[in-house]
């Protein structure tokens, strides 16, 4: 029950940020910490849907690739 708290915190904090026009590597870093907790809260389920652990592989990987850091231009694909 604490992952699943933990995790509809960090939208409220992203859903702030945003409402704030964060910067977009603080937004990002939000985004990689909510990842952490839902995979966390997933795996205190025990019993995870395929779908949701496709979910976070998918998730993990876009956040992954290079084109999600702050380049030069200051865009990521977020913003």
């Amino acid at each position: 029950m604490e992952e699943a708290r933990r995790v509809l915190a960090r939208l409220e904090r992203i859903e702030t940020l945003d409402r704030q026009r964060a910067q977009p590597g603080d937004l990002l870093a939000e985004l990689r910490a909510l990842l952490t907790e839902a995979e966390a809260w997933a795996r205190a389920e025990h019993t995870v849907p395929e779908e949701a652990t496709d979910a976070v592989e998918r998730c993990r990987e876009m956040l992954c690739r290079p084109e999600t850091a702050v380049g030069n231009s200051g865009r990521t694909l977020l913003a």
